[in-house]
């Protein structure tokens, strides 16, 4: 049976990640970068498909932590004849890739057993395996692995095996070095000294944020795993390291979320900036910048962790797929959908960095001009909206309000930075209104009190919740209240918030950045009690070592979707500092006196 998703951990290097299960076993691993095949691909098949396990011969007790402030895992195996614990790291600032693999004797004496079997190309091809006393060699294509090892290894049919006695005090280090084929053998490595680096990195990196907040541990937690989500050669950000854990049972929702969304950019720049991390957000924004380039109507919704554009959609047949639910898929079709809302994300990362003192460039000036153009020719059309659906294009509300947010962020921005008014800027305002008057009058439904998911329809969706924090309209206004309202009553299960209503076909998960949405819609209310309790009920489904996937099944009890999901980490982490009171508003809202008033023969009842 597939492992369950809470139990795995992650290590990474700021160039790809693994998730290490806790009985030892590295079950995905993706070389050399985040979006690259996987060499280990057990967590979407079987141990045939490739992982690397090192652990006592005997049956374990375990427990697990990250070295205090980093991304250093370290697993204790409690047996009957000892202990010991295994520490699993990557080291930072490498040309390619290492990971190195420690372990030392606590008390007693143990039995250990390690057992690596590589599988290319996501668990399809074995490469070619050369082992020689404490080296193993393996080679396919331009890829390289090497290991070098403390004890003899032998192979054991496609498996390199190596067993050894662990006692008090006594150590051993593995050390899993990639490289290419073309090259030759990879730099070594001395595994102390890259633990030692590896820990001062994380340290001091962390040691750069210092808001207070109730929850210091749990913001230091999801700052070091978003850090471990940004691709450092480029600056860009993926969703998460994983493809295709299912968001529900038997219905395919599996997706390849190793790569970079226009639309978290805003939520994660804005995070950055407010935890005190402007390089990072710089960073950002520069990938941002680069991945548009200068033509908007060709923008996508997602691009590899360099920038580039082609994530053609294809199904890794010969894999299971997690708890047997296919397909895996590899790459992302979603790329190419319409989707309006990513424009104004794109205009508000801009704005929020002009903000936080990211200095401004020509390039950007001239595509933020493109981009309003573009969606004043594209505002009024149906699309694949926020969550990507594959399904018809429909006209949602949060796409248009996203369309608004656009130009009331460009607007913003040319007021900032121009001596005086033009007539063309005018004509912005006007289509700024334009677009708020159409939302209000066919996206909220006076008999119902509360907008919809898209025109023409009755039914509520959790992307709601963004329209006070996006600045749409003020959190007291009453159309708002009665939508967090009617979100609450009818959106929350268990504490936690569906992107939909439930329904007894529909599995999917709570969304769990969705719920801190709905916190921080609740503190805006002044109503800090229910905040804190919706909040706390997020941190509650964290696992042991303090990650959270992109979703949580409230009847199971485990997570589903990706994971570790970035858009998770990102919202605990502004829902936190929203409580410590230290938060950039990405909309400062409109004013009673100039907020829109219902249209002659505006909805007022349910159709």
């Amino acid at each position: 049976m597939s492992n369950p998703i809470e139990e795995y951990g992650l290590i990474g290097d700021g160039q790809t990640a693994a998730l290490v299960h806790q009985s030892g076993s590295i079950d995905w691993l993706c070389l050399p970068r985040f979006d690259s095949d996987a060499c280990f691909a057990a967590l979407l098949g079987t141990a045939d498909n490739g992982c690397w396990k090192l652990a006592p011969v005997d049956s374990a007790r375990t427990s697990r932590r990250y070295a205090a402030d980093t991304l250093i895992l370290e697993t204790e195996f409690e047996t009957g004849s000892g202990a010991v614990r295994l520490t699993d790291f990557m080291p930072m600032g490498r040309k390619h890739p290492a990971l190195i693999r420690m372990v030392r004797g606590l008390r007693g004496r143990v039995a250990m057993r390690g057992e690596m079997n590589l599988c290319f190309d996501y668990g399809s091809v074995r490469p070619w395996l050369e082992v020689s006393e404490r080296r193993a060699v393996a080679h396919v294509g331009p890829d390289l692995i090497v290991l070098h090892s403390p004890c003899e290894l032998h192979k054991e049919g496609n498996r390199v095996v190596c067993e050894f006695d662990l006692g008090d005090s006594e150590e051993r280090s593995f050390t899993f070095l990639y490289g290419s084929s073309q090259e030759g053998d990879p730099s070594p490595v001395d595994g102390g000294e890259a633990l030692r680096v590896t820990l001062e990195y994380w340290r001091e990196w962390i040691g750069r944020f210092e808001k207070e907040t109730d929850w210091p541990d749990v913001v230091r937690r999801s700052l070091i795993t978003v850090n471990g989500m940004i691709y450092r050669p480029t600056g860009g950000m993926i969703a998460a390291p994983t493809t295709s854990l299912p968001e529900r049972s038997g219905n395919a929702s599996n997706w390849d979320y190793r790569y970079c969304w226009i639309r978290d950019a805003a939520f994660s720049l804005i995070a950055l900036v407010d935890a005190g991390y402007q390089s990072e957000a710089t960073k950002w924004r520069n990938w941002l910048v680069r991945a548009v380039a200068g033509d908007p109507g060709k923008i996508r919704i997602l691009y590899r962790i360099d920038g580039s554009r082609r994530l053609e959609e294809w199904v890794a047949d010969w894999l299971p797929g997690y708890r047997w639910i296919p397909p895996v898929r590899i790459g992302n079709a979603a790329a190419s959908q319409r989707q309006l809302d990513i424009f104004g994300e794109l205009l508000d990362s801009v704005y929020i960095g002009v903000q936080a003192g990211i200095e401004r460039t020509a390039q950007e000036d001239e595509l933020l001009d493109g981009i309003v153009k573009h969606v004043e020719s594209v505002w009024r059309l149906p699309d694949n909206g926020l969550w990507e659906s594959r399904g018809q294009p429909r006209h949602f509300v949060y796409s248009k309000v996203s369309a608004w947010v656009a130009i009331d962020r460009y607007i913003r921005y040319r007021e900032a930075h121009e001596a005086r008014a033009s007539a063309d800027l005018d004509r912005t305002r006007a289509l700024r209104q334009e677009i708020h008057d159409e939302i209000c009058h066919e996206g909220y439904i006076s008999g119902l009190g509360h907008f919809v998911d898209y025109f023409g329809s009755e039914s509520l969706d959790a992307s709601l919740l963004l329209l006070p924090l996006l600045g749409f309209l003020p959190v007291e206004d009453e159309r708002i209240a009665g939508t967090i309202d009617a979100i609450e009553k009818h959106l929350v299960v268990d504490g936690l918030v569906h992107r939909k209503m439930p329904q007894p076909h529909n599995q999917e998960g709570a969304f769990l950045a969705c719920s801190c949405w709905l916190a921080d819609c609740q503190l805006m209310q002044g109503r800090r009690e229910a905040a804190r309790k919706t909040f706390e009920r997020v941190l509650a489904v964290r696992n042991d070592l303090g990650l959270l996937a992109e979703e949580y099944d409230v009847d199971a009890k485990r997570f589903t979707g990706n994971f570790p999901q970035t858009l998770s980490h990102v919202a605990v982490l502004r829902t936190a500092l929203r409580f410590a009171g230290v938060v950039t508003e990405r909309g400062g809202g409109i004013s009673d006196a100039s907020r829109p008033k219902p249209a002659p023969g505006s909805r007022t009842r349910p159709l």
